[in-house]
């Protein structure tokens, strides 16, 4: 299938599709180019993945499509990328394919390439257990290696005749910030006893447009009571935060800092609402689709949790709102706790406690790098 001659030096094709992706993808690439130096790694990815080494094809601010309707807007773009990256991998003919959570596309592709009968490996898998379970078939037929992050992941796969490999969950390795607080909030021009709400209103532009009305809204009705309260928006890249709350600094370059030294976070469900367990920030979680998105996800979705920690948990760590339920009223009453001693803020923090202890001990990407190169016979 592939020449025998590259043994020491694989081919990797890689596929991310949103920010989070980008991350794993980059310590991903560096902890495989650690145990194998002459690694190559062709395909999509973001700024992170491109420092790691990746030579991209097409940056991930083109692909952060999120819901059902905005995916329909750019089906154009799509077919042309599953196209364009058909045509790149059978160029290339790589060792393996890598895809990276990103199941719209990624299993897509994975069914394109059966006729190249290169081995396949999909780290962070879908959450088939909340939504979208045939996919499992999918799994079946095309995807050569899975790669888990929670335990109760590799059981429910293997339930169902998919052999999935646990290898622990990224976020049992975060670090502290390098800075301190004092450093951290001065750039910010806060003082370190300052009450901070940080607003994490999603990494796609898409989730910013829908979500910024209600997070300053918000901010608003917590004033009235909080007069004080400061604010730090953290930015994801390529998307744009209109500037109309008045007092807040924006963090584009060290979120994780905002989360870890902030007193409590308003969080778009996703990846952020497990940093923010990871670093130990209590959170409200909040999510809006379009109309037509949410009609479709209510019938699909199998799970009564949306955030991460949740699910994780299993019973309600924090408070989540979705669709109507996330007005500034029931956001601003769940988080006004949050930012003082209390009892929720203790049991959040409690919370938090148990979901961390669930996520495995470090060392997870070396562990996918290892077992990546071993099923690729260059380890």
């Amino acid at each position: 299938m592939n020449p025998q001659n590259r043994s020491d030096k694989p081919t990797f094709f890689i596929v991310a599709g949103e920010a989070s992706g980008d991350l794993h993808g980059a310590k991903l690439i560096s902890a495989i180019k650690n145990k194998s130096p002459k690694s190559r790694f062709v395909g999509h990815g973001g700024d992170k993945m491109t420092e790691a080494g990746l030579e991209r094809i097409i940056h991930i601010d083109r692909l952060a499509i999120m819901g059902f309707s905005e995916v329909i807007k750019h089906l154009p773009l799509m077919f042309k990328v599953m196209n364009d990256s058909l045509v790149k991998i059978q160029e290339l003919n790589p060792d393996r394919i890598i895809l990276i959570d990103y199941p719209g596309f990624n299993l897509r592709l994975a069914k394109n390439c059966q006729s190249l009968k290169i081995p396949i490996t999909y780290f962070i898998l879908p959450q088939l257990w909340a939504w979208k379970e045939k996919r499992i078939n999918t799994f079946r037929n095309y995807i050569d290696q899975s790669l888990s992050i929670f335990p109760f992941e590799q059981d429910w796969f293997e339930s169902r005749g998919v052999y999935a490999n646990y290898i622990g969950h990224p976020f049992s390795e975060i670090e502290p910030p390098k800075t301190t607080k004092k450093h951290f909030y001065s750039k910010h021009k806060l003082q370190e006893s300052d009450t901070t709400l940080v607003l994490l209103p999603g990494s796609r532009q898409q989730e910013i447009d829908r979500h910024w009305p209600i997070c300053w809204k918000t901010v608003e009705r917590l004033r009235q009571q909080k007069p004080d309260l400061k604010v730090i928006i953290g930015k994801a890249s390529g998307v744009e935060i209109p500037n109309n709350l008045e007092g807040a600094t924006i963090e584009d370059k060290d979120i994780r800092a905002a989360m870890a030294f902030g007193t409590a976070a308003l969080t778009a469900s996703g990846t952020a609402t497990l940093e923010c367990a990871a670093l130990d920030i209590p959170e409200v979680v909040f999510y809006k689709l379009s109309r037509i998105s949410a009609l479709i996800a209510n019938k699909l979705n199998k799970s009564p949790f949306a955030a991460m920690v949740n699910l994780i948990a299993g019973r309600e760590v924090v408070r989540e709102f979705l669709q109507n339920d996330a007005t500034e009223k029931n956001l601003s009453a769940a988080l006004h706790p949050l930012l003082e001693t209390s009892k929720e803020r203790n049991d959040v923090l409690s919370g938090y406690e148990e979901v961390r202890r669930s996520l495995g001990v470090p060392g997870v990407y070396d562990r996918a790098a290892e077992t990546i190169l071993k099923r690729t016979n260059h380890g």
